[in-house]
C-alpha cells in the first residue's frame, strides 16, 4: 500500500492535470468561479480521471502483458486526459453531482478498448 505522501503526491497529480484543462476551457473556469464550484469540480474531476487511468492502465497491461508497466502507465493517461478534454470541449456539465463509477468507467474503457 503506498504512503500517505505517495498517495497526496500522486492526487496533486491529477488535481494538476484537471486544473491545466480548465485553464485551456477559460469560459469553463470562469463559470466555476463565478458558482464557487471550481474546487469540488476539480476534485471530482481528479478523481474521475485517477479512476480511468487505473483502469485503462490494467486494461492495456492485460491486452500487452510483456509491455514495460511504465509505458503503459503513460499511455493510459494520454487516454484518459484525452478523454476528459473531449468531455470538456463538447460541453458535458463539469459540476455534474454524481462522481463517476467504476462500472461507467468500465464500461466507457469496453466502448473504446480495440478487439485483441
Amino acid at each position: 500500500m503506498p504512503a500517505a505522501s505517495d498517495q497526496k503526491a500522486t492526487t496533486m497529480h491529477y488535481k494538476t492535470i484537471v486544473l491545466e484543462l480548465f485553464r485551456d476551457h477559460p469560459e469553463l473556469q470562469l463559470r466555476l468561479q463565478a458558482d464557487k464550484t471550481l474546487l469540488p469540480t476539480l476534485e471530482r474531476r481528479a478523481g474521475e480521471l485517477r479512476l480511468i487511468h487505473e483502469a485503462w492502465t490494467n486494461c492495456l497491461l492485460q491486452a500487452r502483458p510483456d509491455s514495460d508497466e511504465s509505458q503503459i502507465a503513460s499511455e493510459a493517461l494520454e487516454i484518459a486526459v484525452k478523454d476528459l478534454e473531449d468531455r470538456l470541449r463538447s460541453g458535458s456539465p463539469p459540476a455534474e453531482t454524481d462522481p463517476l463509477s467504476l462500472d461507467a468507467a468500465m464500461a466507457f474503457i469496453r466502448r473504446r478498448t480495440p478487439p485483441a
